[in-house]
């Protein structure tokens, strides 16, 4: 790195298995680091060993106090310290927002070195749709604190994201397909890796697949955006237009009920004023 590097905050993506993923500017400032903040110095010392460098790493996650925090955020406006993660783009489901954040506020430079993100390398290995999508992270690991997350999800019109460990993903898998209902979805292990693998269907047939297998590896499961919603039936619309009649005189009700249905709103005042007729005779 031929210019000067200032001091502050490197957010560095680190590969998420292929070390040969590691960015030239990520490695320049991980070469210069003063510091490098880790969650795990074993998992990072194999990467700064690849690219030969002798770092001055220092473990930092969501357990450090306000204290340690402080010491980092002191070394910030005099030092290059660089916040890596295990694998990935830092913060991504990692520790790290509260220290940028702090930073920012302290007026210190803060950037990024952006590069692997298992969450967009997933998507596009899916074959979803990528035009919106959620990310969740890991869900919760009770049934009933997972079963809720997952019918709070339910009505997103979005591709949903999650993290998964395989001793999980059967369970996981099943309680999508029971809140969610049977949408495609794809199960994605050991990304950039020798054994990576895509595995896609509907939920119903993953859920199916994963039942009693319990894959290794680092596993991204997406699930489809919820389909369009089935027409309504005659009777449902009108017994919609029944009870609104309970409520409003026919030509609002009429026009209540084609608005929720996308129904005519002739047809329905007319139906209304039939009923209206027949309860008179």
């Amino acid at each position: 790195m031929s210019a000067p590097v200032e001091h502050g905050l490197y957010i560095v993506a680190t590969p998420i298995g292929n070390l040969g993923d590691l960015s030239q500017r990520a490695t320049d400032i991980l070469q210069v680091a003063d510091i490098i903040l880790v969650e795990d110095s074993r998992v990072t010392g194999k990467l700064l060993n690849f690219i030969e460098k002798k770092g001055n790493m220092r473990v930092y996650n969501d357990h450090k106090g306000l204290r340690e925090r402080e010491e980092i955020l002191a070394a910030i406006h005099c030092k290059i310290v660089a916040l890596v993660s295990d694998a990935g783009t830092p913060l991504i489901s990692d520790p790290g927002y509260k220290l940028v954040r702090d930073a920012r506020q302290q007026g210190a430079y803060v950037t990024t070195i952006p590069g692997p993100s298992a969450v967009i390398a997933a998507l596009t290995l899916s074959g979803l749709p990528s035009d919106r999508f959620l990310f969740e992270g890991f869900l919760p690991s009770k049934k009933k604190a997972r079963g809720e997350a997952l019918a709070e999800l339910g009505a997103i019109k979005a591709t949903l994201i999650f993290y998964e460990n395989g001793s999980r993903l059967g369970a996981m898998l099943e309680d999508a397909l029971n809140q969610l209902g049977d949408r495609p979805a794809a199960v994605i292990r050991e990304i950039t890796k020798k054994f990576e693998e895509t595995v896609t269907g509907s939920l119903a047939e993953l859920a199916g697949r994963y039942a009693a297998e319990k894959p290794k590896g680092e596993i991204v499961v997406i699930v489809g955006p919820p389909g369009a919603a089935a027409p309504a039936s005659a009777q449902e619309i009108e017994d919609a237009l029944r009870e609104a009649l309970q409520r409003l005189p026919a030509s609002k009700a009429a026009g209540e009920v084609a608005r929720a249905f996308g129904a005519d709103r002739k047809s329905l005042y007319e139906l209304a004023n039939r009923w209206k007729a027949d309860n008179q005779q």
